[in-house]
């Protein structure tokens, strides 16, 4: 999808710049539904305001008269113009471009559907959604990359190593680095990384930790890592033993210092 979206930027720089200057963004519904109605130049200067609400409010977005007036401003600012020939051309290709979008869209709403009800069934589900930032989709995630049998990993490190989540230290006489790990399951450490990112928000004890890191002198992606590794290594400890989480127990020093406990 963010390839067509570029496409679909690229096709608009050439002949209609209003419609990056009022949608920065192409990838919203907002943008996607009114341009799917005015994909040239000349279409932008007939929309209305009445026209416009219309538009907003099918894609699901509340009266904001502001928005709207940001919308005719910016579509209907002066600027040099194609032939009509290519204008209507262009058009064309734009609205090509934004049906693909919605088609592709349409499909990841109806597998993330499904892939809430498979999920939705699994004994761990509940445990897994229980942490803080943990939606179905990175929750299934997870749980198809370390599985469900608590003998999988010998200890908690494995799950840290296999996730990448854990540091490699490298040693020569007086030398000592620290770097990131490289040979580690991909996708789970791509599921980590984004529930670190959300824990930031849904989880205080996530959110502690990480500020502390960063006071530290961790930058981000290095504090991100280090908030995965005790997310991971607690979700594994819940796995095992069917528990659910428990922010508290998850975090139960969140006042401290930059010194972490293990996992």
């Amino acid at each position: 999808m963010h390839q067509t979206i570029s496409r679909v930027r690229s096709v608009l720089l050439e002949f209609y710049p209003q419609a990056v200057q009022a949608f920065p963004r192409l990838k919203h519904h907002a943008a996607t539904t009114v341009l799917a109605a005015a994909p040239t130049p000349a279409a932008g200067l007939k929309l209305t305001r009445r026209r416009v609400e219309t538009l907003l409010h099918k894609c699901g977005r509340r009266n904001d008269p502001k928005l709207v007036d940001q919308i005719l401003r910016d579509l209907k600012t002066p600027a040099l113009r194609q032939p009509a020939q290519v204008e209507a051309a262009l058009g064309l290709t734009v609205q090509a471009l934004l049906a693909i979008i919605e088609a592709m869209r349409d499909a990841v709403e109806a597998l993330e559907a499904e892939l809430a009800r498979e999920f939705a069934a699994h004994p761990l589900s509940a445990v897994l959604q229980s942490a803080p930032g943990l939606g179905p989709v990175l929750a299934a995630r997870l749980l198809a990359e370390i599985g469900d049998d608590p003998d999988r990993f010998a200890s908690v490190h494995g799950v840290h190593a296999f996730a990448g989540t854990a540091p490699v230290t490298r040693a020569s006489g007086r030398t000592r680095y620290v770097k990131a790990r490289k040979v580690r399951n991909k996708r789970l450490g791509d599921a980590c990384h984004w529930w670190a990112f959300a824990a930031l928000t849904w989880s205080p004890g996530a959110r502690a930790h990480y500020d502390r890191r960063r006071a530290a002198g961790d930058h981000h992606n290095a504090a991100l890592r280090n908030v995965a590794n005790k997310l991971v290594g607690r979700m594994w400890w819940c796995v095992s033993h069917n528990q659910m989480w428990d922010e508290g127990t998850a975090w139960p020093n969140p006042a401290i210092g930059p010194q972490t406990t293990a996992a």
